[in-house]
């Protein structure tokens, strides 16, 4: 474990590579190497906030199972890389929020990466929590691929040309988010984010079809709703039932609970389960052990 070092500055990236921290990005691929050119490259996000870092080792076991369905060889267990985490987390101020980002990747091999040459790295980002103000969201014309076009159980690079343009889609509409179907025509999530709309007072999510990561925070609001006497639903989800919905809100990494305000030429206001919703999750992440939690 990590002695007594100085907070970074708020902006500062540290990053673990090769056996030791760097206080800048490091390079960490070459030209030749199959990540760099065919994507053969898995990654997952955990947050640190309010000397908390709630579910890091589900999302240091997903990154391994992404690392398996990738063809890597994992090189890091959960316990060493939520070890590796808090070792990283020591080096920033106790009350910034940090975004957590492990990642394996392949070093050789020729469209199929060698796994005997799989490579691992964290990065740790100073990055605020967005504030519940609420958000716009556009029917994307692009699609989420089916688990027979992509690697969609695992959570890889590979993936995000694709929410890239569906996002870019939105924005050049004037939304902050994208709605994105199914190859079905049936809602997937927003293009960041797992989507959640209110109809009579239960909360209701597309049912995880393989198109989409049915998210570690979309699957720890749904049992907190439910100890909580609250229903959820988990389903086919239309278009037209979130456009119909009394209330929307995403859960996700990035924002963990967050409103939406607006879905095309439909208004929303914060609800009484996304309000719920959130204070549920935070008080529950703020319940969590912490090895920092006695730091002044």
């Amino acid at each position: 474990m990590p002695q007594n070092f100085a907070p970074a500055p708020a902006g500062t990236t540290w990053t673990w590579y090769e056996g030791a921290w760097h206080d800048r990005p490091v390079k960490i691929m070459d030209a030749v190497g199959p990540a760099s050119w065919l994507s053969s490259s898995v990654f997952d996000g955990a947050r640190y906030f309010d000397r908390v870092a709630p579910d890091l080792d589900r999302h240091c076991q997903r990154i391994i199972n992404s690392a398996r369905l990738m063809g890597l060889a994992p090189t890091k267990t959960v316990d060493e890389m939520v070890d590796l985490a808090w070792d990283g987390i020591r080096r920033f101020a106790a009350n910034e929020a940090l975004y957590v980002r492990p990642m394996f990747f392949a070093g050789s091999g020729f469209v199929i990466p060698d796994p005997n040459s799989t490579e691992f790295t964290m990065v740790l980002e100073v990055m605020p929590l967005p504030e519940p103000t609420g958000f716009s969201a556009g029917l994307s014309r692009f699609r989420r691929p089916s688990p027979e076009t992509a690697m969609t159980e695992a959570k890889t690079g590979a993936l995000y040309p694709n929410v890239a343009r569906c996002l870019r889609d939105a924005m050049d509409k004037g939304f902050d988010n994208a709605v994105v179907l199914d190859g079905n025509g049936n809602v997937a999530e927003f293009a960041t984010a797992n989507l959640f709309c209110v109809q009579n007072g239960v909360a209701v999510t597309p049912i995880a079809n393989g198109t989409f990561l049915a998210g570690i925070t979309r699957s720890r609001v749904i049992a907190l709703l439910q100890e909580a006497g609250i229903t959820v639903e988990e389903r086919r989800v239309t278009f037209e039932d979130v456009l119909s919905a009394d209330e929307v809100f995403s859960t996700g990494n990035y924002g963990k609970v967050l409103p939406c305000s607006r879905v095309e030429d439909r208004n929303f206001q914060p609800g009484p389960v996304g309000r719920k919703a959130r204070e549920l999750y935070f008080d529950w992440a703020h319940r969590q052990p912490s090895p920092l939690k006695d730091m002044s």
